[in-house]
């Protein structure tokens, strides 16, 4: 007979893994072996992708900022071998592309892959159909007025080429856009792992009447860190990493959820989905759970 996790027990181990903890810890604290763990992960994963596909629709967002996060599958870019590149796609360097509301906090949606143009352009066009947009009128088309289009989001990104053309396909003329390109140098600490150091940063205006010194990434980039404390995945210079695709799908799926509907943010003093008037009350990991089951 087939082993069947107690629901108090797959709880446990879901309650850990939001919490930071990683697979072979989450192990040690349940007694739930790290295979088992992994099926619970994976099947919370995809339920909670389905979830946030179904409810994060029809947002009314003021400013969303842009950002990708690095992390890596099964190894690093530099250790793939010549018989590892079919399989380039899944595993080496991916990025979490984030989107991130300044105001509610909330995380708009999110894609995992490569740094590609091809993805910039899903990455936004996923965003774009989940905004609330200007529903015309029949009788627009016969109207004696000038045209004019009414702005749907303001949208801060980095420099990433691949941008502009992936934002112009995805909102028209409904977007002002604009990028911040900051510039960086090494530490002065010579052997020593340190961050990069900013020594300078440009504003550039891209499209529609955006007022420069409001292009701001400043909000996602902080959220990067919450992205690192709570997913060991994402943090450098540890051991943490994912060993396919799937799993690291799966994790950030249900870390969304969970930062959306569960965690009360500091400032806000309640939770993004709250904020967003998406619900009207801080969830439970049980009320999650009972909510992506459905």
């Amino acid at each position: 007979m087939a082993y069947v996790l107690a629901p108090e027990k797959r709880l446990s181990v879901l309650h850990l893994l939001v919490e930071g903890n990683s697979i072979r810890s989450t192990e040690r604290l349940t007694g739930v072996h790290r295979d088992t763990i992994m099926r619970v992960l994976l099947k919370a994963g995809e339920q909670c992708r389905d979830f946030l596909d179904r409810e994060l629709m029809d947002l009314s967002l003021r400013h969303v900022q842009a950002d990708e996060i690095w992390t890596f599958v099964y190894k690093k870019n530099a250790q793939i071998n010549v018989d590892q590149r079919r399989e380039a796609a899944k595993i080496g360097d991916q990025y979490l592309w984030v989107a991130f509301d300044e105001d509610t906090k909330l995380v708009a949606t999110f894609a995992i892959g490569k740094r590609t143009a091809d993805n910039a352009r899903r990455f936004m066009v996923d965003l774009a159909r989940r905004l609330r947009l200007p529903k015309p009128h029949a009788s627009d088309a016969h109207a004696f007025a000038r045209p004019s289009h009414r702005t749907i989001i303001k949208l801060s990104t980095d420099a990433f080429a691949g941008y502009p053309e992936a934002v112009d396909l995805a909102f028209g003329p409904y977007v002002q856009y604009g990028q911040l390109n900051k510039s960086y140098r090494n530490a002065d600490q010579p052997g020593r792992y340190a961050p990069p150091e900013m020594v300078n940063s440009d504003r550039r205006v891209v499209f529609g009447d955006f007022d420069a010194l409001t292009i701001c990434t400043s909000h996602v980039e902080r959220n990067n860190l919450t992205i690192r404390t709570f997913m060991r995945r994402f943090t450098r210079l540890s051991l943490g990493f994912s060993k396919r695709l799937e799993n690291l799908c799966a994790a950030v799926a249900l870390h969304v959820a969970h930062y959306n509907y569960c965690r009360i943010h500091s400032t806000l003093r309640m939770t993004p989905a709250m904020k967003a008037g998406l619900v009207g009350r801080p969830w439970s990991i049980k009320d999650l759970h009972n909510e992506i089951s459905k």
